[in-house]
């Protein structure tokens, strides 16, 4: 059997942009396993990937290397893993994404009206370097930047939705509060920047540290994960834009479709 991809570059990334948190209460294990687990499920391992050996991913996520066996071990139990003596351990679970294909006026009528209908707080709103995998998406060479947004939308004052978006092409608002109450959409609208092509991807993960402080939940916790890719049409061709990932609290949240032959 030959191995497709290694998996070092991508958990590099995710070891830089998502350390560990020593200091909470859920046990570093679990933290790297469910991690690890996300990136297994929705695709960004690969079917084949070749996993780094226990000492390169305790290394990696600064972490020892039983606590890096342990993680392994409980995704090999689940299917997700094959570990083996001398061919190392490797992802066998396949992702396959079955897209809905929806009008995309309707959707984006959707998000606004979503957006309208709720409050956001904005957490981080910055001109920066993207994380690799992201910035090759957005098709940005290295040391180019792009709008970093993390906010989190309320309504009746539940916290519902943690939103952590990059937007290539539109320049840094003079003032950050524009998107506590304006939708993203309407401000891209505004500059000039216009949505012609949406790719969705529905999922579900465990929340990390981060989420979970901003949602209130607890570390850990099962949440519906929502990734959006926005592309726009020019001369050149269909270039994305706009990268959008949101973890929602299923507890106040639900996401519902409604389709009609």
């Amino acid at each position: 059997m030959e191995f497709t991809v290694n998996a070092f570059d991508t958990l590099s990334d995710e070891s830089r942009f998502k350390e560990l948190d020593k200091s909470s209460p859920t046990p570093l294990y679990f933290q790297l396993y469910s991690l690890l687990k996300t990136l297994v499920l929705d695709g960004t391992l690969p079917f084949n990937s070749r996993m780094p050996t226990e000492e390169v991913l305790a290394s990696l996520f600064k972490v020892s290397r039983i606590t890096a066996k342990r993680a392994m071990d409980d995704l090999a139990g689940e299917g997700l893993l094959a570990r083996s003596r001398g061919k190392g351990t490797h992802v066998i679970y396949k992702y396959s994404p079955r897209p809905v294909k929806a009008p995309l006026v309707g959707m984006l009528q959707e998000i606004e009206t979503m957006a309208r209908n709720s409050r956001a707080r904005v957490i981080r709103c910055s001109w920066q370097e993207p994380p690799q995998a992201v910035r090759d998406e957005l098709g940005l060479d290295p040391g180019e930047k792009a709008l970093h947004l993390v906010r989190v939308r309320q309504r009746d004052k539940l916290d519902f939705g943690y939103y952590t978006s990059w937007t290539a092409g539109v320049e840094m608002p003079s003032k950050p509060s524009i998107f506590e109450t304006t939708p993203r959409l309407s401000y891209f609208r505004q500059k000039g920047l216009e949505v012609t092509h949406v790719k969705q991807t529905l999922s579900a993960e465990a929340a990390d540290a981060e989420a979970a402080g901003a949602l209130d939940v607890a570390e850990g916790s099962p949440l519906l994960s929502l990734t959006r890719r926005s592309y726009n049409k020019s001369a050149t061709g269909e270039r994305m834009h706009d990268y959008l990932r949101v973890l929602y609290n299923p507890e106040h949240f639900r996401y519902e479709m409604d389709l009609e032959v």
